[in-house]
């Protein structure tokens, strides 16, 4: 596991006194989901959650590249360990830019889900780098879609809008400017806590076209054809 994985997921689960205080003073993340978003597509006995360390995924089975808590099967998404047409819904949640195939992650992704059954890929377009362990690329809506395969598109849209993109290019600005990780996360705090109630001007801007030219994170459904539409 890398140190910056490893540190990431200890400020954010670790019960250590400083860990806590730092997680209390975080600001509120400077971006609002797009409530037209929908997230109603039906889950079955088997569903699959890529990369959700650190998340609570209750109803999936849970994978990574890290054995960290919450995880339930450690395996690279580019070679799944699960048989075909298995998975009634699969999530895969801001993983494509951290994968250095992301054309073979989306047919792994087609050749475990279940006729009939959904995927949801989220990724991002405008977005500062974040390694996780590392940060390979931004997808425009049109590049999600070149990678859907067989798989057929029945929502898209905007996950996360423009003033999201602005808010977290101005808190990452401002780090730039501070030498020390201490200083930085002061600026962190200090631009966080003063820009975020400025995210829900996402809310108006979600209903304009223009806005895709800044947004943050995109989102794809894809659904498998059934069986019989693929003899």
């Amino acid at each position: 596991m890398s140190d910056s994985v490893r540190r990431l997921h200890e400020g954010r689960t670790s019960k250590n006194p400083k860990h806590r205080i730092l997680r209390w003073l975080t600001p509120p993340a400077p971006l609002v989901l797009n409530p037209r978003e929908p997230a109603d597509f039906p889950l079955g006995r088997w569903n699959l959650y890529i990369g959700g360390a650190g998340n609570d995924t209750p109803g999936y089975v849970n994978i990574d590249l890290f054995p960290l808590p919450g995880v339930n099967v450690v395996c690279d998404a580019h070679r799944l360990p699960f048989r075909e047409d298995i998975f009634t819904r699969v999530e895969c949640d801001a993983v494509l830019e951290h994968v250095a195939e992301p054309d073979v992650v989306m047919r792994e992704i087609e050749r475990v889900l279940a006729p009939g059954g959904f995927a949801h890929i989220v990724a991002p377009f405008c977005h500062p780098l974040h390694e996780y362990p590392s940060d390979y690329r931004r997808f425009t809506p049109a590049a999600l879609l070149r990678m859907a395969g067989l798989l057929e598109p029945v929502a898209q849209g905007w996950r996360t809008g423009p003033t999201a993109t602005l808010l977290l290019f101005l808190i990452e600005y401002g780090k730039l400017w501070a030498s020390r990780p201490i200083f930085r996360m002061a600026i962190h705090g200090v631009l966080g806590w003063a820009l975020f109630p400025a995210r829900y001007l996402d809310l108006l801007l979600f209903r304009r076209p223009e806005a895709a030219r800044l947004g943050n994170h995109s989102y794809l459904w894809l659904r498998k054809p059934p069986a019989s539409a693929l003899d």
